[in-house]
């Protein structure tokens, strides 16, 4: 008698992971008794207490993420292939296997290897990378793989890990931080702490890096790496928000990706703390929506939605840009990875410079606000500027 098809595709998927084959495992097409629950993904990492399969339960709103041995992990897999999710792909280092089940039966459908999964050229190894690309938290992270390559779905975050190097070690030589003690630096809204464990990697034993994020599964899974990789004493993590954490003599903080006001509500704590370097990157940009009044020469351009939606975004951070000038600080807004690889990727850097209440910009933060008939900023509220 055949094997059925899952029955191949579990023989596959043991083999990859025995042979040290396997790339990552997709489970797709829920069929169990949990509504909120997505996908599973499957990653091998290497941590000290050895290989581990990585297991990321993605839900509706959050992801659980847990690492087994590989022996557990086959035992957790095997009975949920084509019962409790009913679509499987196997990516592993000489090619693709889909399982798909339905009406009782189940098939597998074999692939050549993805270009995705192609081992680097020569020329690629020996590019210089801020972050080295064997890194074992990259691996422990699920960003790379055991031979320092990025896994399929991680190559825009291992670019943009390498970008966020990149900007940070220019600033860090360009910020007056001091030298005499150990740096406090801050991560707000850290999510899985791709770019947390990056900062901590560059500055080393220099500074004390804290990441904060709400999902309290992020922060011991971010806490339980850090130990496991070495980073114990230089790199914690914590659950709050942004708005309610005390930062303290921070001297840089970082916030990308917070949405809408909570990259002002970081900027903020920055500038409170006199922090030497900020850096954020902002996201869903809402607060001036609402507000906007169409100026006489745009007014029949913005009926446009689209058109409005990007005067918001341009208004909200060129106001944030200015009044981090007003507050002291010497800013750039700069491209952080290209919109090839994100949609999301201003970022705003600021440098302690100089002092605070430059009138020549207060006119010009002004004046920019009453063009677009803006009343309401929350970074200049928090910062105590009228904005008419």
């Amino acid at each position: 008698m055949n094997p059925s098809g899952r029955d191949q595709f579990i023989s596959l998927m043991r083999r990859a992971v025995d042979d040290g084959a396997l790339v990552k495992l997709t489970l797709g097409k829920p069929a169990g008794g949990d509504p909120t629950l997505e996908n599973l993904f499957v990653r091998p990492v290497v941590l000290k207490s050895g290989r581990k399969l990585a297991f990321v339960w993605r839900h509706a709103t959050r992801d659980v993420t847990k690492n087994h041995g590989t022996k557990e992990a086959l035992g957790i897999l095997e009975p949920m292939l084509g019962k409790d999710f009913l679509d499987a792909h196997l990516f592993t280092s000489t090619g693709t296997v889909q399982l798909e089940t339905g009406n009782g039966t189940s098939r597998i459908r074999l692939m050549a290897k993805a270009k995705a999964n192609a081992v680097p050229t020569g020329h690629d190894r020996q590019k210089r990378r801020m972050i080295a690309a064997d890194a074992p938290w990259l691996r422990a992270l699920g960003v790379t793989d055991p031979g320092g390559r990025p896994v399929s779905d991680m190559a825009d975050k291992f670019r943009q890990i390498q970008k966020f190097g990149e900007i940070l070690g220019h600033l860090i030589k360009e910020a007056p931080l001091p030298k005499d003690r150990v740096l406090q630096v801050f991560d707000m809204g850290c999510g899985k702490g791709y770019l947390t464990f990056a900062t901590s990697e560059l500055l080393g034993g220099r500074a004390h890096v804290r990441g904060i994020e709400m999902r309290a599964d992020l922060v011991d899974f971010c806490n339980q790496t850090a130990r496991e990789q070495g980073f114990a004493d230089r790199l914690s993590f914590g659950v709050g928000s942004i708005a309610e954490t005390e930062t303290g003599a921070a001297d840089v903080l970082i916030a990308l990706h917070a949405c809408d006001t909570a990259t002002d509500d970081a900027l903020a704590k920055g500038v409170s703390a006199r922090a030497a370097l900020l850096v954020v990157a902002p996201c869903c940009q809402k607060e001036m929506r609402g507000q906007i009044i169409p100026p006489p020469v745009l007014k029949a351009s913005l009926r446009h939605g689209i058109f409005v939606e990007r005067q918001a975004e341009f208004v909200t951070d060129a106001l944030r840009a200015l009044l981090l000038d007003w507050a002291g600080y010497a800013t750039r807004v700069i491209e952080f990875i290209s919109t090839e690889h994100t949609a999301k990727n201003t970022m705003i850097t600021a440098v302690r410079a100089h002092p605070r209440g430059d009138e020549a910009v207060a006119r010009s933060i002004r004046e920019l606000a009453a063009f677009y008939g803006i009343t309401r900023h929350t970074l200049a509220r928090h910062l105590g500027f009228e904005l008419r």
